[in-house]
């Protein structure tokens, strides 16, 4: 199976075990819940890996020796040709709120020999509670609609936006531009909703780590969006620190725009 493919696979895998689990175990214990779900999606994703990719290295959130060395099979990600970085439950927290849809399943494959500066080649996001993956084998069309008609009135520019800990100048920076705000979940999700168009732009600066954000990169570029670090230099995965604090991800044709007003409220 090609790397694109499998990703949408593992993404699907995950997402239906998430999905089993929740209605499994209700919603009456939370912290419960969230525990366990990342626990089946990890196992889940690791061990579908170990049988199917068995010489690459893996960058988990929920493994703290792959952050630097993996500690199961010893394949260093820093000298690795190929790295799969993955969240196995992004957006926890919504996970564990009943009715909520806004949580992904992230699945990405970095490699060394990639031609763009992110080195991603590969990735899928799962939405299951939307009942969907979005791939990079079969990536979503380009949003359509123009800078013209996002500002002539007809409709306002929408920002994805934390629902629980978005930047303090994003409120100033909407005003500047004429946007609304728009709260969701996880960062796979409200890329998610950039790819789709339920949005035009997701901001983020609160710190965010690689695994935050590598899936929907991969799938958002495949499908032609701008992606950037706010001050508008690229974003790299696979870095000795996987930190990853700050990203743009939007039309291509809203781009110098968002940045230049990101110049202004960012600082």
């Amino acid at each position: 199976m090609i790397d694109g493919a499998f990703a949408r696979w593992l993404a699907d895998r995950a997402g239906q075990a998430l999905l089993e689990l929740r209605a499994e175990m209700g919603f009456a214990d939370a912290a419960a819940l969230k525990a366990a779900g990342d626990k089946v999606s990890h196992d889940l994703i690791r061990s579908e890996l170990a049988k199917w990719r068995p010489g690459d290295a893996v960058l988990s959130e929920e493994d703290e020796g792959s952050r630097l060395v993996d500690s199961t099979d010893g394949v260093s990600r820093l000298t690795a040709d190929r790295v799969w970085i993955i969240d196995p439950l992004d957006g926890t927290r919504e996970f564990s709120e009943e009715g909520r849809a806004d949580w992904a399943v992230h699945v990405a494959l970095w490699a060394r020999n990639a031609p763009s500066p992110h080195g991603l080649v590969a990735g899928a996001v799962g939405l299951p509670a939307q009942h969907r993956v979005l791939g990079t084998d079969y990536p979503p069309a380009y949003p359509p609609m123009t800078v013209e008609a996002a500002t002539s009135g007809d409709r306002t520019l929408r920002l994805a936006a934390s629902r629980s800990r978005p930047p303090a100048f994003l409120t100033d920076l909407a005003g500047d531009v004429g946007a609304q705000l728009v709260p969701m979940g996880s960062a796979g999700a409200k890329i998610a909703a950039v790819v789709t168009g339920d949005v035009d732009a997701y901001i983020h600066a609160g710190g965010q780590y690689e695994w935050d954000s590598a899936a929907p990169i991969a799938v958002a570029t495949a499908t032609g969006l701008h992606a950037s670090r706010i001050d508008g230099s690229a974003l790299r995965y696979n870095e000795a620190d996987p930190r990853l604090p700050d990203l743009l991800v939007c039309r291509k044709d809203l781009a110098s725009r968002l940045l230049a007003a990101l110049q202004r409220h960012s600082g």
